[in-house]
């Protein structure tokens, strides 16, 4: 075939084959018809908003819960993101009836503290301190060794001495969900500023890698081997719990936990059902005193009392510990809320002492100073051990105290009574200068003395004697026989303006076993007004 046959057989079979695959793509497009991909729909979602996405990655990245981050992210709009961010801080309010929510600008503020103070090339709030500070708050000590050095170990690290790193150790003695007695201890090794969580003391060795240098004691007399030491392989007894690697990295794994919203779930307990709330309850007793503050004004105390043999004990570093978690609530007669208050009753005996634990009670009491009028309480106490719980909601008048005008306060019978020292000022239980722990069981062993504490207002006075012009019996009773009576002596306990305290102990020894009641009978001789209080108690071997 010559060279020009052979090119147009070629350029024949090339226009066959475009002719072809002209009509096979002619055939594809009448069987899909093609779509412009500009007026298809997108299928994407709508982008968050920046202030968004910062608060939830940023704002409260250490508080929120992983529930409610997954809640927020699952959000369509902006208003709902809005409303979600409000009942975030809403529920860590710790007085929803004040217009500020001390908790957030707490958080704030503790976010501006770690900015200013703990920045090391990357945000304060960023560094392990910064997170630990916006979590936890202000720790109750630090020990700052800001420039390492020359470092003399405690005996619970092995003694010895060694170089250190810049280092802190900050001391909390109570986190929740954490523990008690915690310890945080940041290194420096890199000398930035940049303290990083130790998950062992030696990481703020600097002779760590020296062979011979920065030895312990027990290495120096040849005991131990540091090369044991520093890879965790050695037989270390730990003097304390706290310092063993399993308990290091307990505390290390609960604090990079979000704080738990507190008590949320007994929040939504409270003023619902006014009996038990599971198969299991938790019973405790629940008793109002009142004591006047002005004419106004009345001191409301709210005393919860439960027994050690309701609660589990467990053992936190070899003592053995139960603890209460308590919520409240305190609403007016028009349904406003008048108060609310949170919080945990801690008990704690060493194990040769937990059987006589377990016979006694615990006792928790918040006070609040409420105006004359009616109200209900709400509460909710849950056993942290077993997660037995129980509610009860009492309703209440607060009196009026009238100016010039015999009144008296609630009797309490007491447990415990005495005049208060200095340890005691701002704690539970104290009532102008005593403390009285009430017993609202009334139940006392023989030989256990019987508190008894009252608060009398708007005496008369004597003039001669510049003593009360006041009359004022103790009648105890027995099966409704009179046993004893006493007039008060006026010798004890001090007052001033219009109040009076009465405050005695009965002793029980010579009292037999049974059911008795104390009557307190007073009479003012100046205005010739009479008052009367009687509680009932009892006396058991």
């Amino acid at each position: 075939m010559s060279k020009k046959s052979l090119i147009r057989n070629f350029a024949l079979a090339a226009a066959v084959l475009a002719t072809s695959v002209s009509v096979g793509f002619a055939q594809k497009d009448k069987e899909q018809p093609s779509q412009d991909p500009t007026t298809k729909d997108r299928k994407v979602g709508k982008e968050v908003k920046k202030v968004y996405t910062d608060w939830v990655n940023k704002d409260v990245a250490y508080v929120i819960t992983g529930d409610e981050k997954k809640a927020f992210k699952a959000l369509k709009t902006d208003e709902e993101r809005e409303n979600f961010i409000e009942n975030f801080w809403r529920r860590r309010d710790p007085d929803p009836d004040t217009e500020e929510n001390e908790y957030r600008e707490q958080y704030y503020e503790r976010i501006a503290y770690a900015n200013e103070h703990f920045a090391s090339g990357i945000p304060g709030w960023k560094t392990d301190r910064g997170r630990i500070y916006i979590t936890f708050g202000k720790p109750d000590g630090v020990e700052s060794h800001p420039t390492g050095g020359s470092y003399d170990r405690p005996s619970y690290e092995g003694g010895g001495s060694t170089t250190t790193y810049p280092f802190e150790t900050w001391f909390y003695r109570h986190l929740d969900n954490v523990g008690e007695g915690i310890e945080i201890e940041f290194v420096d090794p890199t000398g930035t500023g940049e303290y990083r969580i130790a998950r062992s003391p030696n990481e703020k060795d600097a002779l760590a890698s020296i062979p011979g240098a920065g030895l312990t004691t027990a290495e120096q007399l040849g005991l131990s081997n540091k090369g044991d030491r520093l890879s965790g392989m050695g037989n270390n007894n730990y003097q304390r719990e706290q310092d063993s690697p399993f308990r290091r990295l307990e505390v290390i794994t609960a604090l990079q936990r979000p704080p738990q919203v507190k008590f949320s779930d007994l929040q939504e307990l409270a003023g619902g059902n006014s009996g038990v709330i599971d198969n299991n309850p938790l019973d405790f007793d629940l008793q109002v005193d009142f004591f006047r503050q002005s004419e106004d004004r009345v001191v409301t105390t709210f005393t919860i009392q439960a027994s050690n043999k309701e609660l589990a004990f467990t053992d936190v570093g070899g003592i053995q510990t139960a603890r209460m978690n308590i919520f409240g609530r305190i609403t007016a007669v028009s349904g406003k809320r008048s108060g609310i208050f949170e919080d945990s009753a801690i008990t704690s005996a060493s194990e040769q002492d937990l059987n006589e634990a377990r016979d006694r009670k615990s006792v928790y009491q918040k006070a609040y100073t409420l105006t004359p009028g009616t109200y209900k309480v709400d509460v909710v106490v849950r056993d942290v051990g077993t997660g037995n719980r129980g509610v009860r909601s009492i309703g209440f008048t607060v009196p009026k105290f009238e100016e010039n005008k015999l009144n008296i306060s609630s009797l309490i019978l007491a447990s415990k009574l005495y005049s208060t020292t200095e340890k005691d000022i701002g704690g539970m239980f104290v009532i102008g200068d005593t403390k009285v722990l009430p017993n609202l069981s009334g139940v006392y062993k023989k030989g256990q003395e019987v508190g008894i504490y009252m608060q009398v207002y708007n005496t008369g006075i004597d003039q001669t004697t510049l003593r009360p012009a006041v009359d004022v019996d103790y009648v105890l009773s027995k099966d409704g026989k009179e046993l004893l009576s006493q007039k008060e002596d006026w010798k004890g306990m001090s007052d001033a303006g219009q109040r009076l305290t009465l405050a005695r102990l009965l002793p029980t020894n010579a009292l037999a076993t049974g059911n008795y009641e104390i009557k307190v009978k007073i009479k003012d001789r100046v205005s010739n007004q009479n008052k009367e209080s009687s509680g009932k108690f009892t006396i058991t071997q």
